[in-house]
């Protein structure tokens, strides 16, 4: 296994290996204004979630690798605390792309990637209307990490509304995780799609607790079939089924064709039942 001592490489070598590792990452579209009302849009992937009540947002503007300098979203938010952080989705990918682009001081990236600003209702920084979901956000916090190239400074916010595009709600009025087609950030120039093609769902272990890989028969365990994904939804089952069990390959693969589609009930039927 290859290691790596941080302190020893480059930060673009760092940068490049962590990028790439951890991802796919969300993209946060941060629209925000300077003191004398410039307005700014530019999009991060240090950005994520961390708590629903109170519902908390966290994104990372960091001082550029090659340079040291500070970016004008970070400039702008310890002038104007408040941000709205949009979502990103395939349609405006390549818009965000563009709105990436380190234009001076003072040009509103809106206008240069052809998206549409709307007032929001709380805040200065305005909304994204191409978004399929904007947050009106109060910043709580700016923590800074470093002052060196590469150091990031975690923008703490506070949710304060939620503004959602309609055409992404299922009808029972949730959003549709197949509709939204989000993307998300990857190494270098790659990104990832998130459409009905590539999605795919995975059963909580929250109300049952699944009998794990300890207790599956040797026969299942240490079959030349199964795969550890395979084992971990067999092993996801509260309780063996009662049938003694058949190792037979044929049988290992029909059942690993029901486990693809989530038939774990079926796949066990089939591993005790012939």
């Amino acid at each position: 296994m290859k290691t790596v001592i941080p302190s020893e490489i480059s930060a673009v070598q760092l940068q490049t290996i962590m990028q790439t590792a951890v991802s796919p990452r969300p993209i946060a579209l941060a629209s925000t204004v300077d003191k004398n009302g410039n307005i700014n849009l530019s999009p991060f992937s240090f950005f994520n979630m961390f708590s629903t009540v109170p519902p908390i947002l966290i994104f990372s503007p960091s001082r550029r690798v090659r340079d040291n300098t500070t970016k004008h979203t970070l400039e702008n938010i310890l002038e104007v605390p408040e941000v709205v952080i949009g979502t990103v989705n395939y349609p405006i990918v390549q818009q965000i792309s563009l709105a990436s682009t380190e234009y001076d001081s003072g040009i509103n990236e809106f206008v240069k990637a052809g998206l549409t600003m709307k007032d929001a209702d709380l805040i200065e920084p305005k909304l994204i209307e191409e978004c399929p979901v904007n947050f009106e956000c109060e910043v709580l916090e700016v923590k800074s990490l470093g002052d060196q190239g590469g150091s990031g400074n975690l923008i703490i916010c506070e949710v304060k509304k939620i503004h959602i595009n309609e055409d992404y709600l299922n009808e029972e009025g949730n959003l549709d995780q197949k509709k939204l087609n989000m993307v998300a950030r990857l190494g270098g120039n790659w990104y990832s799609t998130n459409n009905e093609n590539n999605l795919f769902e995975v059963p909580k272990p929250l109300v049952t607790k699944g009998i794990g890989f300890d207790l599956l028969p040797d026969e299942i365990k240490y079959s030349k079939t199964f795969t550890g994904n395979d084992l971990g939804m067999l092993a996801n089952i509260e309780v063996l089924p009662g049938k003694s069990f058949q190792s037979e390959e044929s049988i290992h693969k029909k059942a690993q064709e029901l486990l693809l589609c989530n038939n774990i009930d079926e796949a066990w039927k089939l591993l005790v039942i012939r």
